[in-house]
């Protein structure tokens, strides 16, 4: 059902904020979005949200950017997920293209207490999200089990295909565990699009990944660029720092880049908010020939297949999850969603984050801002990484 057009500003503010705050990268940006429009805004439930997040795990691209677009879809319909999208994607991505115009280099001994602060501030973050999903996802025996083996699923496997086996073995465990357990699947989505679009949107992810590759071939030169991109973002699971090779093999590897401006941005994409995935825009402008269009081409090119089979996706999802059938793979799914969470709030957002004592008790005081005082993220990010400078961590 679609929402009134005033709430694309609602959504628009919203999600600039946690665009201009959301550090610590993709397991983090969750833990961002659930503390925001769960707990604080409420657009959705505990199990909805946790529902979006196992859908976008599965799905390849960035999963923190395709949930953001889901929910600003949900709040105010198309535009809603555009100006989500925008808001939470062109800060980093702006700042990464001042940086590959000439910006100082962020270095020295105050820019590492910085960085170090930044990095504390994801541990509270990511900490108070698990906390918060697990009471709500995790309330009996079969699923604590389930999240507690998706941690070690992730710890033995790793990288993507640990997180999406973690899943996988989560939502057949919640079929033969969870057939009785309570609640139902989260309340309805009620999104503004229909299967005939959903088709439409896969059409046009299955035609551009063939089709310009093909162009290229026969000579259109000029979209290599956009096909790299594009191909990338289509072929990544886990987004985040799972697309850097990719990345690599199509801009270092083919001569577009060289490695030393190549690592130069990656260092930079850590110091910004924002999804990693605008490291694009950093690559677009130092590309030979390029510039801010250029830079804003490969930014889109690497985000839309994504986009394109969440799209596909969402109107077929909202009628399996009410299934009593899936309902239980979801229970299962939701409580390996918090295990991957449990995960990475370890490795590598506790070992990065905690190097002594100093910064463990800075990340407790971010934890107990969100738990106990339940200040919004921002809060944290300002005190955390304050704490580090004046402490010279």
């Amino acid at each position: 059902m679609p929402e009134p057009a005033g709430r694309v500003g609602e959504v628009f503010r919203a999600f600039l904020a946690l665009g201009l705050t959301s550090f610590g990268g993709p397991i983090a940006h969750l833990g961002y979005f659930r503390n925001e429009f769960v707990a604080r805004r409420r657009w959705l439930d505990e199990r909805a949200y946790a529902d979006l997040v196992a859908l976008c795990q599965f799905l390849p691209g960035p999963a923190s950017s395709q949930v953001g677009f889901a929910l600003g879809l949900l709040r105010a319909g198309p535009w809603g997920a555009l100006a989500a999208w925008a808001a939470f994607t062109l800060p980093s991505a702006l700042l990464l293209m001042a940086f590959a115009l000439g910006a100082a280099a962020f270095d020295g001994p105050l820019a590492a207490s910085l960085i170090q602060g930044l990095k504390i501030v994801a541990v509270a973050i990511v900490a108070h999200a698990v906390w918060g999903m697990a009471q709500a996802l995790c309330p009996d025996r079969p699923r604590a089990g389930i999240a507690v083996a998706a941690v070690l699923v992730v710890a033995l496997v790793g990288g993507a295909g640990g997180q999406v086996g973690a899943i996988l073995l989560g939502g057949l465990a919640g079929l033969w565990l969870c057939r009785d357990g309570q609640g139902g699947a989260g309340e309805a989505l009620a999104l503004p699009l229909s299967r005939r679009t959903a088709r439409r949107c896969l059409g046009l992810f299955v035609a551009l990944l063939l089709g310009l590759p093909l162009l290229v071939w026969l000579g259109a030169s000029a979209l290599g660029l956009v096909d790299a991109f594009y191909r990338a973002g289509a072929l990544v699971f886990g987004g985040g720092h799972v697309v850097l090779p990719l990345l690599e093999a199509e801009m270092v590897q083919a001569g577009r880049v060289s490695a030393d401006d190549f690592l130069a941005g990656y260092g930079a994409a850590q110091a910004v908010p924002g999804p990693l995935f605008t490291f694009a825009a950093y690559l677009g402008m130092v590309t030979q020939g390029g510039g801010v269009a250029t830079a804003l081409l490969a930014l889109v090119a690497l985000f839309v297949p994504g986009m394109l089979l969440l799209l596909a996706a969402l109107p077929y999802w909202g009628e399996l999850r009410a299934r009593p059938t899936m309902q239980a793979v979801l229970r299962g799914t939701n409580a390996a969603v918090v295990g991957l969470l449990g995960a990475a709030l370890y490795q590598p957002v506790f070992t990065a984050g905690v190097i002594g004592p100093t910064a463990f008790a800075l990340a407790l005081l971010g934890f107990v801002l969100l738990a106990v005082w339940r200040l919004p993220p921002w809060v944290v990010v300002l005190v955390c990484p304050l704490g580090a400078v004046l402490l010279g961590l």
